[in-house]
């Protein structure tokens, strides 16, 4: 590798990241959430035009993030760049690295497709894809994995970014290689994959014979296997890494959730310009456009609606999908805090998780905490920031997950600093859960802001956050 000017100093092991891979076709960063593995994607691509291989980078992420490779792109891209978001309008500068940003479910569409067809027929053989948080192609009948298989063909580079290759299996990976270079793993067929790894039975399920894993089998050989074309890193073994990171997932309504949320910041709007009305009625409008945004609505007579297959709790699953580690959950509404709780219930068992709320004894809350700081069954922590945030210690964390937020900067950073306090040993990473275009964000400016006024007040530095 030659010498690389970086535009943002690299951790020492984002530096040993690019230079183990950046040469490569087809690579992986199988690097832990937190471990910065965006900024590795970026130095990859800037290196790669810097030796005039290319001049085109295409990623694919998941909804919730795709935006925000702007943000990254604008702070850690060392050439001058341009960058074009799926059905914005097209400019390419010449002389400059052109990215082309979409989300991985536009590729499930003919329309993502043909989209990214035409791209790739142009610039594909000066182009490197990487394909963000690449488990999204772990299904091997899902259409936007066979698409994404296909397309990547004709693409010169490709890099593929995860923390959590394995979610559920070893036969994950088949699919996130097979986009890298059918070559990798040296088998021409995923059945083929399959029976070199993992002895298979046939089980029952509605009426019909269907085949599960009984156990996986030469797993030291695949691992030697992805050492030839990725690397890995875990956040407990960045000592160089900042002790508190942040980032944020956007979160799209769903078409009903969009429908109420508009008829209700219309009859808000009026409200709160009305003189005649008090205060109290109108926080309780704003309070509902809130609730509408975290997946449920309460209405006049206090009958709650539960909106199906909320974005939010998708994402929230998706999230502790990607990651090891324990996780707290801070949700400011009660409606949020049990169906978060019976989902993790449902999906990790009974003894995954603990909770402290109103509902929640003083003596439950002692046993709570016990148990997610020492017991390993224990993953998950879930409370109201308002009345879990004070005064615990609940370091066992490695992730900090905000469902909502509050108004309330206290709240926050008293919240926050559960799990950053004296015995904490690990880099703790804060992820916000927002609604695009509600007013989520608008409570998250508010606390941004907040928190630069307090700062200016001290006499103290603005810590980096989320805007």
């Amino acid at each position: 590798m030659k010498k690389f000017e970086y535009k943002t100093k690299p951790f020492e092991h984002q530096r040993t990241a690019l230079t183990k891979g950046a040469q490569y076709g087809a690579y992986a960063y199988f690097m832990e959430m937190g471990t910065g593995k965006t900024k590795v994607a970026i130095d990859n691509a800037n290196y790669l035009f810097s030796t005039k291989a290319i001049t085109h980078a295409l990623v694919v992420a998941p909804n919730s993030v795709y935006r925000n490779w702007i943000k990254e792109i604008e702070t850690h891209s060392t050439n001058e760049s341009t960058i074009v978001v799926h059905k914005d309008k097209t400019i390419y500068g010449k002389g400059k690295l052109n990215w082309f940003l979409i989300n991985v479910e536009a590729l499930s569409h003919k329309s993502g497709v043909d989209v990214i067809s035409k791209y790739i027929n142009k610039y594909g053989r000066q182009m490197i894809w990487i394909l963000d948080e690449s488990t999204t192609i772990k299904n091997k009948s899902a259409k936007r994995t066979r698409n994404i298989c296909k397309l990547g063909k004709l693409v010169a580079y490709k890099r593929i970014l995860t923390g959590s290759p394995i979610t559920k299996s070893p036969l994950d990976l088949y699919t996130q290689c097979e986009f890298l270079s059918p070559d990798l793993l040296g088998f021409d067929s995923y059945y083929t994959f399959r029976a070199r790894y993992a002895v298979m039975q046939q089980v029952e399920m509605g009426g019909r014979q269907v085949l599960f894993p009984k156990y996986y089998t030469n797993l030291d050989e695949l691992t030697e296997k992805l050492k030839l074309f990725s690397y890995r890193v875990k956040k407990q073994d960045c000592l160089d890494l900042p002790e508190k990171l942040y980032t944020t997932r956007k979160i799209i309504l769903s078409s009903k959730q969009i429908e109420i949320y508009e008829r209700l910041k219309k009859q808000a709007y009026a409200i709160v310009n009305s003189q005649e009305v008090s205060f109290a009625n109108k926080l309780t409008e704003i309070l509902r456009l809130h609730q509408v945004a975290n997946g449920f609505v309460k209405s006049d007579e206090g009958e709650i609606n539960v909106f199906e297959d909320c974005p939010k709790l998708k994402e929230l699953l998706s999230i502790l999908e990607e990651a090891d580690g324990k996780f707290i959950i801070w949700a400011n509404y009660v409606q949020n805090i049990k169906t978060i709780i019976n989902k993790l219930k449902e999906v990790y068992g009974a003894n995954s998780v603990v909770s402290i709320f109103g509902e929640v004894s003083t003596e439950d809350r002692q046993e709570a905490v016990r148990r997610f700081q020492d017991d390993s069954s224990c993953r998950f922590f879930v409370g109201n920031p308002s009345t879990g945030g004070y005064g615990l210690t609940l370091t066992a964390a490695s992730y900090v997950v905000y469902f909502s937020n509050s108004y309330n900067l206290e709240v926050r950073e008293q919240s926050e600093d559960r799990a950053h306090r004296i015995g904490q040993k690990k880099n703790v990473t804060y992820i916000d859960l927002i609604a695009e275009g509600t007013i989520d964000e608008f409570i998250v400016s508010a606390l941004s802001k907040k928190m630069k006024l307090s700062a200016e007040t001290l006499g103290e530095q603005t810590k980096k956050w989320l805007t």
